[in-house]
């Protein structure tokens, strides 16, 4: 275990603050306090509050900026919890007033072997968690920064690094881990939220003679299938819902024959055990780089006029999947983009239907959805009222290269010792899907140069907030995708955006590249009489 480093502490926080984060709290979903990564369990990233509404959307105006010192590409989800927000960068987090963008509280662990990009913080009880790109879990007390356990759960010199979110879950924290680009073996973890202990580990490429193994033809130990992106939970069947990376090599697929699970896969797993109940792989034998690690939406809906517990997901693959997630059933997949070439569709029992000649091959072979997917790790959002998914979608194909033979694990081939190569610029468009039927509903047009990595937040005023590919945050009409507002922060967003409350206000906040905002509603100057009047 690593010595604590790098605490500053600068304030109190208020007595309030010292309220316990309860899991019942978590299980509420979002409204004053956002306190998990999607601001659910599920996945919906929708908040009840409604201050800000499609009538006044136009009336929002900048509130505060904090600059993360040496901040580049931010990633981090901001939580809030009774008026204060944590945030990470690459081993660091940060405790803000969330009113203010006051600093409260800093943490940096300086001994990292690693600087990796990081997604945000997990909150429960007293504590706050985080990870370090060298793969530790972290446990600080959110009061004040201080350290009460760190726990290495992964080596480097495997092949991993970490960059998620974790997810808090009753007692315990889930954690996962990348790497799957340049060879590695993904998994699971969840430990005690109170002293650290790991309690199981579900490993995401089988071992050799366990039952999967016999998908990978010439066995490969280091197969990929990272888990670099938090799941979601139902906590009435107690199923985690974690999903998972491309197989490696990204591009070669000579010496994998076969489906190699469980890449590209949806994975629902017993909370208190680990045990896979059941999978469905989105992508066997991917050789793309259309791995699954986009959020896993759960919903409760008619399906055929009965009431069904369903998981949506938008998959890189190009296509839109609703599974049932009681058991795991394939039911639906529609088109998430008009560029789609490599599949004419996905038959009955949800495996999709082949165009020949689309793998990579030495010289060059062109593909679409490209390397980026039809979306990616970017977060959708599910509208109750409206029954619409919001999905930021990428139109672009690339021309997709292998290497001859199968390159050395754990190296950094960046997928086979090639890549894919943009033909087009391509173009990110906001879709809402209505998932009873697979159609479209409306979509918003980006302008910008197809860079954007922001997904979207809905909220009960009907206004979807998401980030768009020129530097604009932007709020659109929940039913009909109108533009209602947007402000330019100036540089490049790989965030997807929050909404909280403090003292009865509505903000709306997101990390840009190197900073926080916050918004909220226009407050007019109170005038005041001068002296002796």
């Amino acid at each position: 275990m690593r010595l604590q480093t790098g605490v500053l502490i600068l304030c109190a926080l208020s007595a309030s603050s010292h309220a316990q984060v309860k899991y019942e709290d978590i299980l509420k979903g979002p409204a004053d306090n956002w306190l998990t990564y999607a601001g659910d369990y599920q996945g919906k990233r929708h908040s009840a509050l409604k201050q800000i509404t499609a009538a006044n959307a136009a009336s929002i105006v900048p509130k505060w900026t904090y600059h993360v010192p040496k901040a580049n590409g931010l990633r981090t989800n901001p939580l809030v919890y009774n008026g204060v927000m944590y945030i990470t960068a690459s081993n660091e987090i940060r405790a803000l007033d969330a009113r203010t963008g006051r600093l409260i509280w800093e943490y940096k662990d300086t001994r990292s072997k690693k600087e990796a990009v990081n997604r945000g913080p997990a909150i429960l009880g007293d504590r706050v968690f985080f990870v370090t790109g060298d793969v530790y879990l972290v446990a600080l007390d959110r009061r004040n920064g201080a350290v009460l356990w760190q726990k290495q759960y992964g080596r480097l010199e495997d092949g991993l690094y970490a960059a998620l979110a974790p997810m808090a879950v009753k007692d315990k924290v889930l954690v996962g881990v990348g790497g799957g680009d340049s060879g590695m073996r993904g998994y699971v973890s969840a430990f005690s939220a109170a002293t650290g202990e790991e309690l199981w580990r579900r490993y995401t490429v089988p071992a050799k003679g366990e039952p999967g193994s016999e998908t990978w033809g010439k066995y490969i130990e280091y197969g990929g299938a990272g888990t670099w992106l938090s799941g979601t939970y139902d906590p009435e069947l107690n199923i985690l819902y974690w999903p998972t990376g491309n197989p490696w090599p990204d591009f070669y697929g000579g010496d994998r024959g076969g489906d190699n699970l469980y890449t590209c896969s949806l994975l629902a797993l017993d909370l208190d055990t680990g045990k896979m109940k059941w999978y469905f792989q989105f992508t066997p034998h991917d050789t793309h780089d259309w791995d699954a690690q986009a959020w896993p939406v759960l919903v409760d809906m008619p399906w055929n006029g009965k009431p069904r517990k369903l998981v949506l997901h938008a998959n890189r693959n190009g296509f839109l999947y609703v599974l049932d997630r009681v058991t795991g059933e394939f039911l639906r997949a529609t088109k998430l983009v008009d560029k789609l070439d490599w599949a004419t569709g996905i038959d009955a029992k949800g495996r999709p239907i082949l165009v020949p000649g689309k793998d990579p091959t030495p010289n060059g072979n062109r593909a679409c959805p490209g390397v980026r997917g039809a979306t990616n790790w970017m977060s959708p959002s599910f509208n109750p009222t409206t029954g619409l998914l919001y999905v930021v979608t990428l139109e672009q194909c690339d021309i997709f290269t292998s290497s001859a033979k199968e390159p050395e694990p754990k190296k950094n081939f960046a997928g086979g010792g090639a890549g894919p190569k943009p033909t087009e610029l391509g173009q990110f468009i906001l879709r809402a899907y209505d998932p009873k039927t697979g159609n479209r509903a409306w979509e918003y047009p980006m302008t910008g140069p197809a860079e954007s990595w922001s997904g979207t937040v809905s909220t009960a005023g009907g206004v979807v907030f998401f980030g768009d590919d020129d530097g604009h945050m932007v709020g659109v009409d929940a039913r009909s995708g109108k533009h209602l507002w947007h402000y330019q922060m100036g540089e490049g967003l790989t965030a997807s955006p929050i909404t909280y409350a403090v003292d009865g206000k509505q903000y709306v906040a997101i990390a840009s590249a190197t900073a926080i905002f916050a918004f909220g509603l226009h407050e007019p100057v109170q005038s005041v009489a001068p002296p002796g009047k």
